[in-house]
Formats: C-alpha cells, sequence, structure tokens
C-alpha cells in the first residue's frame, strides 16, 4: 500500500494540481479568482440560485424562557447566523425593525428547516416565525417565484398528486409513465410548495418521491387555500391533566400529552372547526364520595400527534410561531394574551374596512 504523511508547509508559488490555502485575505466571496496584478484574468462566478423566503428569527420569550437552551440572548443568535452566512452561500440575514429579532433569507422551507435544526442541536433556543415567499416589482407586476416541482409516484396515485398541485396554482408540464410509475413536472408558485409535502405524501401512502428547483419570477397567481382548521390554546400555564383532555377529545387532536407543561397562548391541539378557541386543559379532576381517583379516564386518551420541525413551520399561520429549543418544539401564538389579541383583531377588521 502507498502511504505519504502529508506535511503544511509555506511555500512561494504552487502549480496545477496541489492542494493549497491562501491565508490573510479579507472581504472575498466564494467564486472570486485570485490572478497577476499585471494580466488579470477572472474566471466566470460560481451562479448561487437565489433565496426565495424568508422567516423571523427571534429569542425565546416565552414563559419557558431559558430552562431548556444554553445560548438565548440576541447577542447569542446573531453571532450565530452571522458565522452560518460564512459557510452558508445561498442564506443572508438581515437586521428586522426590533432589535432582538433577524430577517433570514433561504432557498425554502428544508433550507431553512437544517439551520434551525442545527442551532437547536446546538443548544440554541430561538422562536421562528410562518415562512414566507420574496416578491419583486417587475415591470410594474407584483411578481414571486416559481419552481419546477418533479413528482415519481405509482400510477394509481398520479389523479390525487395532479389535484393536490392544481389547487396549489400548479401548472403540469410532462406526464411520462415509466414502467409502474407515473413521471409528473409541474411549475408552481414556492408559496404553493408550503405544506404539499405532508400532504402528498399522505395522499399516496408515502410513495411519492418529489424534488423542485427554483425556475424564474413571474406574476403573483392569486391566493392558495391554506389550513382550513383552526387551534386550541391553552388558556393556562401548567400541566396538563388527563382528565381535562379526555373532556376535549372531541374537540380537537391533540399535540400533547397529559401530564406535560404548557403555558398560555400555546397551540396544543387542531381544532376539528374553523377559527381559534382557548381551552383549559390542566383543571384536576374533583374528588368526592362519587368519584375516586382510581377510575380516571386517561387510559381513554388518544397518543398525541407528533410534529416534525418541518411539518410545524408549513402548518403555523401569519399569527402563530414555533418555539424551537434542545429538546422541545412548540407552536403558540404570537400574542399569547388573549385579550391582546382580541384587541388586536378588531384593530385589523376596523382598518379593513
Amino acid at each position: 500500500m502507498f502511504s505519504k504523511e502529508w506535511v503544511r508547509k509555506k511555500v512561494t508559488e504552487v502549480v496545477a494540481g496541489d492542494l493549497c490555502a491562501v491565508v490573510g485575505i479579507e472581504d472575498f466571496n466564494i467564486g472570486d479568482t485570485i490572478a497577476d496584478a499585471e494580466n488579470p484574468e477572472a474566471l466566470p462566478i460560481i451562479s448561487v440560485d437565489e433565496p426565495t423566503m424568508n422567516m423571523l428569527f427571534s429569542v425565546n420569550n416565552s414563559p419557558f424562557f431559558g430552562k431548556d437552551g444554553k445560548f438565548v440572548t440576541s447577542r447569542h443568535l446573531r453571532d450565530r447566523l452571522m458565522k452560518e452566512t460564512e459557510k452558508n452561500l445561498a442564506l443572508k440575514v438581515a437586521d428586522s425593525e426590533e432589535g432582538d429579532s433577524f430577517v433570514v433569507y433561504g432557498r425554502g422551507i428544508l433550507h431553512l428547516g437544517i439551520l434551525i435544526e442545527t442551532m437547536r442541536r446546538e443548544g440554541y433556543e430561538l422562536t421562528v416565525g410562518q415562512p414566507q415567499v420574496i416578491t419583486k416589482e417587475i415591470d410594474g407586476k407584483r411578481c414571486e417565484p416559481y419552481e419546477v416541482l418533479v413528482v415519481d409516484v405509482p400510477q394509481e396515485f398520479a389523479s390525487k398528486v395532479i389535484d393536490l398541485v392544481s389547487r396549489r396554482k400548479g401548472e403540469m408540464l410532462v406526464m411520462e409513465t415509466k414502467g409502474d410509475m407515473q413521471h409528473l413536472e409541474f411549475e408552481i408558485p414556492s408559496r404553493g410548495l408550503i405544506g404539499l409535502r405532508t400532504q402528498m405524501l399522505t395522499a399516496t401512502t408515502g410513495e411519492a418521491v418529489m424534488a423542485h428547483r427554483f425556475s424564474e419570477y413571474k406574476p403573483w397567481k392569486g391566493p392558495i387555500p391554506g389550513r382550513n382548521n383552526g387551534v386550541l390554546i391553552s388558556k393556562n400555564t401548567e400541566k396538563t391533566t388527563g382528565y381535562s383532555i379526555d373532556k376535549l377529545q372531541d374537540r380537537g387532536t391533540f399535540f400533547v400529552d397529559p401530564g406535560e407543561e404548557v403555558y398560555t397562548g400555546q397551540i396544543i391541539a387542531e381544532n376539528i372547526k374553523p377559527g381559534d378557541l382557548v381551552v383549559n386543559a390542566t383543571e384536576a379532576k374533583k374528588l368526592t364520595n362519587h368519584r375516586a381517583s382510581g377510575s380516571d379516564d386517561a387510559t381513554r386518551i388518544a397518543p398525541k400527534t407528533l410534529m416534525t420541525l418541518e411539518e410545524c413551520m408549513e402548518y403555523i399561520q401569519h399569527d402563530e410561531c414555533i418555539e424551537v429549543t434542545p429538546n422541545f418544539i412548540r407552536m403558540r401564538k404570537v400574542i399569547l394574551d388573549e385579550q391582546e389579541r382580541s384587541k388586536l383583531t378588531k384593530k385589523m377588521n376596523a382598518e379593513a374596512l
């Protein structure tokens, strides 16, 4: 076997095929060319897809602030995001109007989700808002990013995929049969991809394989259907009880189990109807001569619905956000207090008239 010990050493010149590192240069970008000063000739700059979505990253301001993470301040958050931009070429970070929040631009939910997941594993606590597409004004028209969506799916599920994409303003470009699989290509607005992956995997029993890439900016395509159902919001800051959850099961599907700590304004379940509902999931069972503690109904409680970070990013609405810590992912309202939310809603409705 051939073996060689690699040793770093300073040299004045290198030739084609050598592995080298240039140090001491500041303010450079990937794709810049180091050339002879007397005969400068730059190579073509590497093209990097521009961001199509942005999210608001802010410090965790929930009642459980600082209980789980090591890095919780806005300074920690800013330093980590700026460090990420040095190696993540498609990521951009800008200051927001609020001092403890930052607008992070990325190539989609997966791109931003990987960053958030990495940060929580490193010990960061943060709050992230709903993903928003980046729009542009082109020739006096409001334009949005479009992507080419490619889906390979068994033939029996092809009609369901076409229906799902069509409802999100997608247009079919290619439809080919490859053996037992159907190859489908669509052009779809980037915001139409938010939440599509989960629905498509459910409709195809997990057999759909999908990929997408940025295409171009085109005129705004109008409203796209979002989440139909509302949510159940915790009224108190306490541990949930099996007694309360059992009574509320007919109201929605829960994201928490009995005994979990929740706080005021936290989203604890999906409502079976449109509209949000504030509920008390922390009420304990009152013990009397007619009610024994051993006859609890907790055994009839359905297991909670587990939501991944990406699913939460697709699920939340404009007035909701995600609390991310090393060990927990919680969905909550941006404004935790019920009365303040009601005042803001009335104000917005009055301004809309």
